[in-house]
Formats: C-alpha cells, sequence, structure tokens
C-alpha cells in the first residue's frame, strides 16, 4: 500500500478525494489548495493524498526522485513507462479499494491529480471495476491512449471527468491536453474542459470552478 498523508473535515466521512501529485512533488504538495476548497455541503469529506515511489527519471538525467512512472521523451507520448503506469494503476486502484472497505461507497470516491497524477487519475479511473464519483485532471494528459477503450471498465465509461489546463503550459502543452479532453469525449465520456491563462500551475479561478463541479457532482 502507497503510503499516504490523510486528513478528515470531520469524523466518519462519506466522500474521498484522493489526490495525486506532480512529478518530484509529494503527498503535501496539493495539501493548501484542497484547503481553499469549500465542500461542507457533502458532509465529512477524507483528503488521502498518497506519495509516489522513488524511481529514476529519464528526462532528468536519470536522477531519482517520486514519479508515478518514468518519462522518457519530452513529449511524453512516445517510449511510454508501460509498466511503470500500470504498477501506479494497481497501487492507486487499491486505495480505491480500501476506502471501499472503509466504507465510503465508490460512487462517493473522486480521484484527482496534476500533471503525472493527472495522467494516473485517468489511467486509473477508467479502468477501475466500480462506478466512481467522478475524475479530475488539472494539466495533464491521458496516458496509453491507443487502449483506453479496450481496457476501460464498463462501469466508469460514463464516467463524468473535469479537466483544466493553462494555455501557456511548457510543460504540459496545451495541445496535449485538449487531444485527451477528445479522446475521452470521443469515448463517451462527460468532460467539463476549462483553461487558464496560466502555466504548468494551479490558479484560483480553477480551484472555484473545480470546487462547483465537485458540489454538483457529489451533491
Amino acid at each position: 500500500m502507497l503510503d499516504t498523508h490523510e486528513i478528515e473535515t470531520a469524523p466518519n466521512p462519506r466522500t474521498t478525494l484522493i489526490v495525486l501529485h506532480g512529478l518530484g512533488a509529494d503527498g503535501y504538495d496539493f495539501v493548501p489548495i484542497c484547503g481553499e476548497l469549500q465542500l461542507q455541503a457533502l458532509g465529512p469529506v477524507r483528503y488521502v493524498f498518497p506519495h509516489a515511489p522513488t524511481r529514476p527519471v529519464t528526462i532528468n538525467g536519470g536522477y531519482p526522485m517520486r514519479a508515478w512512472y518514468d518519462i522518457r521523451m519530452a513529449d511524453l507520448v512516445r517510449q511510454e513507462d508501460e509498466a511503470g503506469l500500470r504498477e501506479s494503476q494497481q497501487q492507486i486502484a487499491a486505495l480505491i479499494d480500501r476506502e471501499r472497505e472503509r466504507g465510503v461507497a465508490a460512487e462517493r470516491i473522486v480521484v484527482m491529480g496534476f500533471s503525472q497524477g493527472c495522467a494516473m487519475t485517468l489511467m486509473t479511473a477508467l479502468r477501475y471495476p466500480h462506478r466512481l464519483g467522478g475524475a479530475v485532471g488539472l494539466s495533464g494528459y491521458l496516458p496509453l491512449a491507443a487502449t483506453a477503450a479496450a481496457e476501460r471498465h464498463a462501469a466508469n465509461a460514463d464516467l463524468p471527468i473535469f479537466m483544466a489546463h493553462g494555455t501557456q503550459d511548457p510543460i504540459v502543452p496545451l495541445a496535449r491536453g485538449t487531444a485527451s479532453r477528445d479522446a475521452l469525449v470521443a469515448l463517451g465520456h462527460d468532460v467539463e474542459w476549462h483553461d487558464y491563462p496560466m502555466p504548468h500551475s494551479v490558479c484560483a479561478e480553477e480551484v472555484a470552478d473545480l470546487n462547483a463541479w465537485l458540489l454538483q457532482q457529489l451533491g
């Protein structure tokens, strides 16, 4: 089981957000941003912030850092680390399983991620065998896109998805995000898309839009 940091807004939560950080960060990275969410209408919420394993990352000269998978090419889509992606998918699915064992219904669980965490969110949520509450992909893309249609589980064939991206993102270009959005829409997903005049980051307007979407999906 992945090492995690957890926050509960009150005892006995019935809603869980599993929040996946980006390359080189750790689970604490999104604690302040989640602290800005106003989800009191949903009742007690558990935030689960897992820490990715440490592994060598090719595009960073093989330097070991927290990463959900290796990145071998700057364009992100050639030579994808399929083994690393699938290993992390299983580890994140195990966290979802644990939330269900703790009494949170699958449809009250949202997986959310930034950059590499976005890739893992989409990878895992589409393939998970129980209907989830939604998926949130920030400043990222759909990995192993060619296999998504065949491997997607019927339980999440209509999973609602929130995607947001910076128009000035130099790390994951906007075109990667929009191509992923279009692929998900073509699969039949209800994708709420937002873009903002920002680099590879998060902005206040984005948090507000995400807040509204979470209340709509889970309220």
